[in-house]
């Protein structure tokens, strides 16, 4: 899963990378750069990890496991700042005024990978618990690269789909595996299609309140 995901980081961003990082019309902030670091740096994280685990060096992954604590709470905090900073520039400097009813998507996939990451490091001597939670949170930010696959694979407002869908796999391991789907998946998928639901319906239909929230935010 960890490979899987990583393949579909790399070719989501493939369609974007070259013009909106690499030779930009329009110089894009600093931080986006730090940004991408940082979160290519977790998926890459979360293979080494995985590795650990697999060919049971468990001791080494729970000391190295301390740097992903440290990671996920720098991506935390650069995923919200970035998510303004971004779209501020979309809307100010792009004059793209999608931007702010889009703000909630950003803004719902850190709160995602926050929550689930946090329940991660609480229940971390917990392996069964751990390992799950920390797979939703990396599937969470997956999000950026669906919503950049050409449009024959995911209409533009079902790009959650595909983060649904790498959360099924999980479930389908489980049910195949271990005979029973972990009590994780089944508290945690449906809350998350809804979440996702209730953002895509924001998005798309600019709900008043949440837009002058946004605006309040993007100044």
């Amino acid at each position: 899963m960890s490979l899987l995901i990583a393949a579909i980081v790399i070719y989501g961003f493939s369609h974007t990378i070259g013009d909106n990082l690499i030779h930009p019309a329009i110089p894009r902030p600093l931080l986006l750069y730090f940004h991408g670091i940082c979160f290519s740096a977790w998926v890459a994280f979360f293979i080494f990890q995985s590795a650990l685990v697999r060919t049971r060096n468990v001791r080494i992954h729970r000391t190295t496991g301390w740097f992903g604590a440290a990671l996920g709470a720098v991506m935390i905090l650069l995923g919200y700042s970035i998510a303004v900073i971004m779209n501020r520039f979309d809307l100010h400097t792009l004059h793209q005024q999608d931007a702010v009813a889009f703000l909630i998507v950003p803004f719902f996939d850190m709160t995602f990978f926050t929550v689930v990451f946090a329940l991660a490091i609480y229940w971390r001597k917990k392996p069964e618990l751990h390992r799950r939670l920390i797979f939703l949170a990396t599937c969470a930010l997956t999000a950026a690269a669906f919503g950049r696959f050409p449009t024959n694979f995911f209409p533009p407002a079902y790009f959650y789909s595909g983060v649904d869908m790498l959360i099924l796999l999980g479930v389908v391991r489980d049910a195949v595996v271990d005979r029973r789907v972990h009590k994780v998946y089944l508290y945690a998928l449906p809350i998350v299609f809804v979440c996702q639901s209730a953002v895509m319906y924001v998005g798309i239909h600019n709900w008043a309140p949440w837009i002058r929230i946004s605006r309040a935010i993007l100044g």
